[in-house]
Formats: C-alpha cells, structure tokens, sequence
C-alpha cells in the first residue's frame, strides 16, 4: 500500500442514528464518542475499556468486573480472558473480524515504580497463535489519564484512519489518516502531535507495518525515547485494519485505597530498586552484553560459534565512551535504563535518537558477527522509524547470510556475508518495504526455511513460529524450558530464570530458597520446576504494568503485593501473586490449544538441541528436553500425551 493522494479521502465509518451509542456525534474529522460509564469503587483504575469497530465506527465503552479483575488483573491476563470468551480459531490474523486487545497492566498511570507499560495482544501474524507484546515509555500512563485501561479494536477501515482519545474534552475521534499513511514513526510523530495537542502519546505504526511485515511493531515515543511494542508482529495487525496510530492525552489521575500507604511503599520500593541498578542506570541493557559473551549466554554467528572477541567492541561501556549522549526515563522509572545516542562523523554521522538496547547490540552485533557499533547504532534508529522487530529482523538476517553461505539462497546480487554492516543496513531498508530479497525474509525464518527446505531448519531458530531471542538456553537450561512452552513463542520475557544463573537473587523468588541459591545453571536437574516457578511470576508481573528491570532491583512478589494492596486494598499474599500468575499463564495454554498446538510444538529447535556451543561459558552443554519438559509437564498438570490441563487444575486455577 502506497501514500494517499490527496484526492483519497478516507471513509471513517460514519455511523447510522441506529448505530450510535450514548454520547456519539459525527464531526467535521470523523465519529466523536463521549463516554458514559461509572467508575469502580478504586479509582486506581479507570474501570472501563473502548470497542472500536473500524469497519462501522461503532465506539462503545464497557464497564471492568471487579470479580474479572481479582482473577486476571488488566494487561495481558486480562487481554487473554476476553480473546478466549470471544475468539474464533478459524479466523486468520487479518481478518477484519479479528480483533486486537490492547490493555495497560493494573498500577499502569500510577506512581508505582515503572508504573506504565501497557500489553497488546491478539492472533500473531507471525506465529498464528496468542500472542502479546508489552511496551514502556509514557502512551499507557497517559491511556490511564486519558480514562481508559484499554481498547478492543476489530474490523478494517475504508481508507487510513487514526484513533484520537482526548481525555481533556472526553471525546473520541477517528480521524483520517491518508496524509500520515507512507510515513515513518519519527515523522507522524511530530506530525500527529501538531493536529492534536504537542503533550499527546503516540502508538503507532511505520512502513513495516503498513506492509504487513510478519514482525512489525508498535512504536511509541519520540525519537529521544523510542519504545516498541516488538515480538509477535501487532503492527502489521494495525496496518490490515488502516489504523495508523492511536494518539491519546489526558488530564485524570488515579486516587488510591491509601493514598499514605501507597506513598510510603513506593518511597521504600524506590530505595531499593535504586540501591541495586546502579549498572543499569548507567549503561541501560547495553552494559550486559560483556558478560553475556562471558557465560555463554551471547549468540554467535546465528547460535553457531562460542567466543567472540568482538563483543568488547558493542558493549554499553563503549556506548558510554563514544557515541552516548543522555539518560531517558520511561513513566514512574526511577531506573532510566534508555539511552540516546549521536554519532557525529563517519558514514553513519547524523544517526541520533534512542541507543541500541542488549537485544539489538546481540542481534545485529554478535549473531552478524558485526562490531562496527555506529552501524549498529544507526540500524537500531531506522527499525525504530521503520517499526521492526529488532530480534526477528537481525535473526532473519543472520539465517539469510548463513542460507546464502551454504548456497541455499540466492543473494540477489547482494554481498551477504559475516559482518557485512552495509548489507544488513540495506537488507532493513529492504524488509521494511517488502522489496528485493527483503520480501522474502519479511515473513520470518519458519517461513523462509519451509520455503527453502530441510536443509535450511537448522539455520532457522524459532520456537512455535517466533525467533528466539539473544540468552542462549544452552547456557542457562531453564531458559530452555522456557522458550519450548511460552505462550507466544521462544520468550525470554516470560521467564526471567537467566538472571538467578547469573547470581540475581530476588526476595521471595529465588528458586529453592534457603536450599540451593548456586544450582547448576547447565544443569537439567530442576530445570522445569524453575521455568514454571519464574513463569508464574512473570505472567501476574507483566499485567500488573511494571516493568522487569525493577526485579534486577530486587522488586519480588511481596514488594509487588504491597504495592496492589496499597494502591486497591485487596489483601494480597505473595501466594496470591503466584496463584493469579499460574492461572494467567495457563489460560493463554488454552487458547494455544484451541489454535491447535499439541506437545510437539513444545520444543526447540534443532541448533539448540543438537549443535552445542563449541567454546566459551557453556561449552559443550546441551539441554536434556524430554527430562526437563516432563518435570515441567508434571509441575503444570498438564497430560503429556494432549498438552491440556487436567480437569482437576482447571477447577483449582478457576478457569471453569
């Protein structure tokens, strides 16, 4: 899909007299909704969410149940209990019917650290399954302030069209979008603050999702403080529907069960999560990657090798040294793990904007055998602009360099080998435009090695359809488990059992407290046990809207209850906290299973499992998966011969 002419005017889906809800007008830029919807008893939440169908521009606004909240709080979790009450498996990703739930996590708006981030979930165009994507910065606060804690968005636009939530006047708008459409973030960026209010937050789209890029993201932020909603490919589902962005600005903020109590946990939260991330304050996620090459952990070569001197070259201290510029904070953070970047001379002078993170210094620099960091820094800028995936597009590069090598594809005349920064810098031009040999590594590995045939599944390393990303699970064996049984695909964010391998040890979550904080990492012994445990956190974590880096500062299960009880009055329990993860996590299971998955699709693939790291932290090491993933079967209650959830766990988790 090209740019509009001027000439094209959108059609935003006027609606009949019969079809306007309470508080909904046509104006002059489309349909205007003003919502009529009570709020709950605790004004920490909004307490209703938006409907918007494109196809109609039917908006409606919809109350939350307390009872619903208590069992999948908001974000993902409670993303995950309307799409299985609503969802067709039958339906593909771009079906107009399809919808996308976005949704901020419980504290998201409020001063709780890091208090901000906000899930988008849906049918993965990637993956074909559940999939969610969590992003920081400042849209899901403002969401917040604008009287929302989210959005069900289904059908498909006439023309482009974008979404306006003016929380200071309480109007909704779609607006027409054909003169945004072509453009990249950095540009409707400033574009679309201009024609709303210079303070709005932007959600939105670039390039790679107009062309339904299998991986392309949501963008929010400036180009300062750019942050992706990433994996999974959720901007390619705005882009099938013509939604361009979401744009939101509000005036409202939260009023809390005890407001004292609340100030004074988060005051004591605060201390200790600055008291243990001075690194990454200073260096953000960049500052990992020296040890990460250290133990194994860093991947090579597209997972091939087990050492690389070149690691010291794309480190966060070189950042620090060379190109750096200043810290920047997301919503609530007390960290200020982002980073900007300049680069003043050289062939990649004039790059500026947010600095490469560990995933995309890992992926462009290690898996490419890159060290060339200014490239880096300049490609991590354009997939922004562009909205990529920075993980699934640096692994279908590294599988096309290596595909190439192996005289499985043709390069099209385009020099692909290791370390060639100019060729990865023009191979994301090319992804997200879908043209030349882009269009091909547009769709993902899976695709591209079904294409190419068995030779080529050894290059392609995914779990479920989604390339893994940058902690290699041969040297931290949970992290095995993890990426076979995430719901969205090889996950690092689902689990976080890696940091206790690298000698993190949280309050309340370590793994066999006061038994064995120094288990072998290599080890499969307990390996399952650990995955399910860091999982069960992570899925009550996330739809809470706080965002991981606050567990490295050593947040755990009972700071996060302290914090929901302050701020809403419920009386939890750390057990509660695990409880209402494992029911989340095992709800998301359930709707995988009705897409089709079975245990086979449980598993990693063949590099993995087969080819171990020839050197280095974790030389040698091989996961033991069908040990580790029994345990793991018989942790979660699941029959191994179905993958479904016994009917007894289901009555205990609450999910009948």
């Amino acid at each position: 899909m090209g740019v509009l002419t001027p000439q094209e005017k959108p059609h935003v889906g006027v609606l009949t007299p019969q079809e306007k809800p309470r508080g909904t007008r046509n104006t002059e830029h489309g349909t205007r909704f003003t919502p009529h919807v009570s709020h709950p008893m605790s004004h920490v939440i909004a307490g209703q969410y938006l409907r918007i169908d494109l196809s109609s521009g039917n908006i409606a606004a919809h109350t939350i149940d307390d009872a619903d909240l208590r069992r999948f709080l908001l974000g993902s979790g409670y993303a995950a209990k309307l799409f299985y009450d609503e969802m067709d498996a039958g339906r593909p990703w771009d079906d107009p019917a399809s919808r996308l739930y976005v949704f901020n996590g419980l504290l998201s708006g409020t001063f709780a650290p890091t208090g901000c981030r906000s899930s988008w979930c849906g049918r993965s165009p990637l993956t074909g399954i559940w999939t969610e994507s969590n992003v920081g910065g400042h849209w899901g606060a403002e969401l917040r302030f604008a009287g929302y804690d989210g959005l069900v968005i289904q059908g498909q636009a006439g023309q482009p069209v974008y979404l306006w939530l003016d929380g200071t006047s309480g109007a909704v708008e779609l607006r027409p979008a054909g003169h945004l459409w072509g453009m990249n973030h950095y540009e409707f960026f400033e574009a679309l603050r201009a024609e709303t209010d210079p303070k709005a937050q932007i959600a939105g789209i670039g390039l790679a999702g107009e062309n339904l890029v299998r991986y392309a993201g949501v963008m929010t932020g400036g180009i300062e403080h750019a942050r992706t909603a990433g994996r999974g490919g959720v901007g390619a589902i705005l882009g099938s529907k013509r939604l361009k962005a979401i744009v939101v600005r509000g005036k409202d903020r939260p009023a809390y069960h005890d407001a004292a109590g609340f100030r004074s946990t988060v005051k004591a939260a605060n201390a200790s999560i600055k008291d243990n991330s001075f690194g990454m304050s200073m260096l953000g996620t960049a500052g990992g990657v020296a040890n990460a090459e250290k133990y194994g952990d860093l991947p090579l070569r597209n997972w091939q090798e087990g050492n690389w001197d070149g690691a010291l070259a794309i480190t966060g201290q070189r950042i620090s040294e060379t190109i750096f510029e200043r810290h920047t904070f997301c919503f609530a953070c007390p960290i200020g793990c982002g980073k900007t970047v300049r680069i003043e001379d050289g062939p990649f002078a004039g790059t500026q904007g947010h600095g490469p993170e560990y995933e995309t210094l890992a992926g462009f620099g290690a898996m490419l055998l890159n060290g060339d960091l200014n490239s880096i820094a300049h490609i991590n800028m354009l997939c922004n602009d562009y909205g990529l995936d920075t993980i699934s597009t640096s692994s279908s590069i590294a599988f096309a360099i290596e595909a190439a090598e192996k005289g499985l594809l043709d390069a099209q005349g385009m020099t692909l080998r290791w370390g060639n920064a100019e060729a990865a810098v023009a191979l994301v031009h090319q992804i997200a435009r879908r043209q030349g040999l882009g269009a091909f590594l547009a769709d993902g590995v899976r695709a591209m090695a079904a294409t190419l045939g068995p030779e080529a599944e050894m290059l392609a390393v995914h779990v479920k359809g989604l390339e893994a990303p940058y902690h290699d699970p041969r040297a931290f064996v949970s992290m095995a488990v993890n990426y076979a049984t995430a719901n969205r695909g090889a996950c690092h964010m689902e689990a976080i059992s890696y940091w206790e391998g690298y000698g993190i040890e949280v309050p309340g979550l370590v793994f066999h407290p006061g038994v064995d904080h120094n288990r072998d990492r290599l080890s499969s012994h307990d390996a399952g046990r650990m995955a399910a445990h860091y999982q069960n956190y992570q899925s009550a974590f996330n739809p809470l809207g706080l965002c991981k880096f606050i567990i490295k500062g050593l947040a755990g299960p009972q700071m996060v209850a302290d914090l929901v009880n302050a701020a809403l009055g419920w009386g939890w329990s750390m057990a509660d906290v695990f409880a209402t993860g494992e029911r989340i996590f095992d709800l998301k299971r359930l709707i995988n299973l009705r897409f089709g998955l079975t245990p086979a699709d449980d598993a990693l693939p063949a590099r993995l499992t087969q080819q171990p790291r020839p050197s280095g932290g974790a030389e040698g090491n091989l996961p033991d998966m069908a040990a580790a993933l029994a345990e793991y079967y018989a942790v979660r209650g699941w029959d191994p011969a179905t993958g479904a959830l016994a009917p007894e766990r289901l009555q205990a988790l609450g999910l009948v």
